[in-house]
């Protein structure tokens, strides 16, 4: 396709170094005969398509390179949805809040209440990836047929990234809307009208496209690339994931729409195998280790997420250069909205953990952490009492009343130390818990709780803490976080295995993937291994990761899971021993917004504008 391409410079740092295109000509177009013959430019047009797939990271759906959003901003590009949306401020939080790990809070997302109350619904919306996403894709398909014929070295590696990008794609809609149409070519606008409009492929071709594509590419893509490059390792860890998924589906869905949605039943185990040998060459063959540094179990957890080209990372999304306050779109946001106080704004704690995700988490013994409530409230505790022996990923993974964090007002736990305690038990018994009381100088509401209390909105008595930098400057603004994103990591692929290997009835290489997960977190070895103890230690290892909303739709488990109430802890100080009373708080998210899964919402909507568009669609069941 001839055509005139703007370079967008400001995603060149999507890369370890910064392509010095400002040299190159005194404008910024270029003919397609100048960009695809100079090393220089094709590899800034390459950087900001892997910009333009902020998929990537936490299935983000927008971009944010400006004010006015970015021109990939295909289905909205309104201020809200790049608040809520994109990579750089919101967007990368949204699975937290609609699976069962944590409840919504705070933010630019108060509609998502209505999508963890009611499901998705016909008009969409929320985690779309269509627009956005065929955006993206016609400008991977015009890469990759220009780049062709371009002579600079290493040309066939630049073509393998853009297939990468263009199979991650098609993979984020996959797993959303099932069958969509497969577009492999540059549509021409003189092209005929089924080229134009085409119709949906089956989902199973769609699958099989996303894995003959990492087949091929793991065969391209070099085994070492700068940091944020896709790489061979990078295209294998895509193909563990998707053919996970896919197997999942045949083996727990069912088809639907003539094939457009799911699997014929027997497939599953073709799909379990190309998974478990994906994730094996990895594990056998990569140049990657679990990250097991610290003494520490809590820091060693922690510094997985913190500790830059650390040796489990398999492919990341790296946040360096300034800030957006300083002109740049490179950094993200996720320290603002998940830290505790202090923070600008009073904002932060943007999620709430469910005490049901706390329960997760077993005691390093390997007995159950699920609290014996009624036990729970007859005495006193301290926090070492309550938390002390619980498995060091819930330390690293959550923070609560007690955890250490730098400049936190800790009350009578002392500096830098968080309080959440909710309310004052006098040393006649009596509880005080107004917002402005006080009991012997000491406030009645813990200092992370003070929002809280104001706007009368109930906590669940934890945050989220892991990817949360201790250094971090969370007095400025949004999009200045500079940890990197582990878009890959051996762990999810050590889980994959065990969950591929356990499915094709190799359960004892499943018990070892999984006990290599329990020793680097310093908790006691399984015995023997099923598939609900698969599922149990892949929600507490990859917490908050974006995996448990996928796991749960792949899985066929949403509707029973996600259609529930959910609990929160309070923390009330006794004066009289310096502990702690708790109570427990049902249906935290409150009596109106049970949270609710529809069948119909495995599968996204299509959109009733999209049909219209090109009346060769097909809508979902359901909508």
């Amino acid at each position: 396709m001839k055509t005139k391409i703007k370079i967008a410079i400001i995603a060149l740092c999507i890369m370890t170094s910064c392509y010095d295109v400002l040299d190159q000509s005194p404008t910024d177009r270029y003919s397609d005969a100048v960009v695809w013959n100079d090393p220089y430019l094709l590899n800034a047009h390459l950087a900001e398509l892997y910009a333009n797939t902020p998929v990537m990271i936490q299935d983000a759906i927008a971009l944010m390179t400006s004010w006015d959003g970015a021109p990939m901003n295909r289905d909205d590009n309104s201020w809200g949805t790049i608040m809520g949306f994109s990579a750089q401020m919101e967007g990368t939080v949204r699975t937290l809040e609609i699976a069962d790990e944590a409840k919504y809070n705070f933010g630019a997302q108060a509609h998502l209440l209505g999508v963890k109350r009611n499901g998705i619904q016909s008009n969409g919306r929320e985690l779309e990836w269509w627009g956005n996403s065929y955006y993206t894709v016609r400008q991977l398909n015009n890469f990759i047929d220009n780049a062709a014929s371009s002579t600079i070295e290493n040309v066939e590696e630049r073509i393998g990234e853009a297939r990468f990008l263009r199979a991650f794609c098609y993979f984020a809609m996959a797993k959303r809307y099932g069958g969509v149409p497969l577009v492999t070519e540059v549509q021409e606008l003189d092209a005929d009208s089924t080229v134009l409009f085409p119709k949906r492929n089956t989902e199973k071709e769609i699958f099989d496209f996303i894995l003959k594509e990492t087949d091929e590419i793991s065969r391209i893509l070099p085994s070492v690339s700068e940091a944020g490059r896709a790489t061979k390792w990078a295209a294998l860890a895509l193909r563990s994931r998707a053919a996970l998924y896919a197997a999942s589906v045949a083996r727990f869905g069912t088809q639907q729409l003539n094939g457009l949605l799911g699997f014929p039943g027997g497939d599953a185990a073709h799909y379990y195998q190309i998974s478990y040998d994906a994730s094996k060459e990895i594990i056998t063959e990569g140049p990657f280790q679990l990250y097991n540094v610290d003494a520490d179990k809590v820091q060693n957890f922690k510094n997985i997420f913190l500790k830059k080209g650390n040796s489990e990372a398999i492919m990341v999304k790296q946040h360096s250069g300034p800030g957006f306050m300083d002109g740049g779109s490179n950094r993200w946001s996720w320290d603002m909205v998940e830290c505790p106080r202090p923070n600008v704004w009073g904002v932060g704690n943007y999620h709430g953990p469910y005490l049901e995700m706390v329960e997760e988490f077993e005691l390093v013994d390997g007995s159950s952490g699920v609290i014996d409530k009624e036990y729970a409230k007859s005495r006193l505790w301290t926090m070492d009492e309550l938390w002390g022996d619980r498995d060091p990923r819930f330390f690293a993974s959550i923070w609560t009343n007690g955890t250490s964090w730098p400049g936190a007002v800790g009350g009578v736990l002392g500096e830098n130390r968080i309080d959440m305690h909710n309310g004052i038990i006098s040393k006649e018994g009596a509880l005080i818990d107004g917002r402005y009381d006080s009991y012997e100088g000491v406030p009645a509401v813990g200092d992370q709780l003070v929002r809280f209390k104001e706007g009368n909105t109930p906590n669940t008595g934890f945050g989220v803490m892991k990817y949360l930098d201790p250094t971090a400057n969370n007095m400025n603004w949004f999009s200045e976080s500079t940890t990197d994103y582990l878009i890959f990591r051996l762990g999810e692929i050590l889980l994959n295995y065990a969950e591929a290997a356990f499915e094709l009835d190799q359960p004892g290489e499943a018990l070892d993937a999984v006990n290599q997960i329990r020793d680097r977190a310093g908790i006691a070895r399984l015995s023997s291994v099923d598939r609900e103890k698969i599922r149990h230690e892949r929600k507490v290892e990859l917490v908050f990761e974006n995996h448990r909303y996928w796991d749960l739709r792949r899985w066929r488990t949403a509707v029973e899971t996600l259609t529930r109430t959910y609990t929160g802890l309070r923390y009330m100080y006794d004066a009289a021993s310096g502990k702690y009373r708790l109570d427990f708080i049902d249906n935290i998210d409150g009596s109106n917004e049970t949270p609710t899964f529809p069948a119909k919402n495995y599968y996204f909507p299509i959109g009733q504008g999209r049909i219209a568009a090109n009346p060769n669609l097909v809508e979902n069941p359901g909508y």
